[in-house]
């Protein structure tokens, strides 16, 4: 008769050892079918999330958050493209009036005493924040690339914005969109502004910044290029940009200016087309569309103050500030607009 020896051998431990974790396992099953993560497990971005009042929600193309590795903080005091004994707050504040890119949203805004108790400790609710910001705001960096951009804002100028749109169509979120950006002056309170990397627009007699950025080619298409001075420009897939959407400059008129300007590249417009019918899904004040003329048309200037005031959507930067003409001539509105609508009908489609 053959006798079991009473301790296992050491294989035999493995295997029973591994059994007793699948076992632990199941047992962590819950009535509702999900198994809870143990805890110090790590959890992972799919990598198209943009942060709302603490939460996350999906954007449906690749978003760089200013926690990720490579990500722009906008939060932090100090300088960024420079060498760390130069950066800290102590060394750099007698250059700025403030530590601060950022600060609450309440100007023009009715909150409750408790209301501004709550999210003066940085607790918005959603919904709170949802009824506050009504407005995007559209602007061209005239940095070219979204590295160069927020090296101007952050280290040199003491601004923010919440997004900018590089060239490869990464999207850079620095703050939580329940943050007070300074990027448009009064639209500031009720906007999540953006910033998209472009050379911007120029008087018709001066193309000396285009011409080093934009060449033309045999083929009739134009190639988008960085100045050797740039290197690689921090941009994360420059190999796969090759220009502008349209080959040719647009030619209009903005804020009574005529400015001659290239369009942004097709990997930008896919990445603000899914950015913006997330956005207006998001906020549900914030409607997909432009400021409009009696006429149904794109106002091409500043609004007045009452137009500014009723307005709830996509704004321009020119429709702010009579000095501005971001995102410029070359900006599709309308091909915006239905791509948006087109994304969001997708979403309604297989929701069914």
């Amino acid at each position: 008769m053959n006798i079991r020896p009473l301790f296992c051998s050491p294989c035999s431990a493995r295997k029973h050892a591994l059994f007793a974790s699948a076992l632990a396992a199941v047992l962590l099953i819950t009535g509702c079918g999900i198994v809870k993560p143990m805890s110090g497990s790590h959890a992972k971005r799919t990598g198209d999330e943009i942060v709302v009042a603490g939460q996350l929600f999906h954007t449906g193309t690749p978003v760089v958050l200013w926690m990720d590795e490579g990500g722009y903080d906008a939060y932090r005091i100090e300088k960024r493209f420079v060498p760390y004994d130069q950066s800290l707050w102590e060394v750099t504040k007698d250059e700025v009036d403030s530590p601060n890119r950022y600060n609450l949203r309440y100007k023009g805004k009715h909150f409750s005493p408790e209301q501004l108790e709550q999210i003066k400790s940085g607790g918005w609710p959603l919904d709170l924040l949802q009824d506050t910001v009504d407005q995007f705001v559209i602007h061209y960096d005239v940095c070219g690339t979204s590295r160069r951009c927020f090296s101007v804002l952050h280290d040199h100028r003491t601004l923010s914005v919440h997004f900018m749109l590089d060239i490869d169509g990464t999207i850079y979120q620095t703050l939580d969109l329940k943050e007070r950006a300074w990027h448009a002056g009064k639209a500031n309170d009720r906007s999540v502004g953006i910033e998209i990397a472009n050379m911007g627009a120029y008087p018709l007699d001066n193309s000396k910044v285009l011409d080093q950025w934009y060449q033309p080619q045999p083929d009739g298409s134009t190639r988008l290029t960085l100045p050797e001075s740039r290197g690689d420009g921090g941009v994360r897939n420059l190999d796969d940009v090759v220009g502008p959407i349209r080959p040719d400059p647009v030619v209009g008129t903005i804020n009574e200016r005529e400015l001659r300007q290239y369009d942004l590249t097709p990997q930008q417009y896919q990445a603000l087309i899914k950015l913006t019918a997330a956005l207006t899904r998001i906020f549900p004040k914030m409607a997909n569309d432009y400021p409009r003329d009696d006429e149904g048309n794109l106002i091409p200037g500043l609004l007045t103050d009452e137009q500014f005031a009723d307005f709830q959507g996509l704004i321009a930067h020119y429709h702010i500030k009579t000095s501005k003409v971001d995102p410029g001539p070359a900006f599709q509105w309308d091909y915006l607009l239905d791509q948006v609508e087109k994304e969001k009908q997708a979403w309604r489609f297989w929701r069914r």
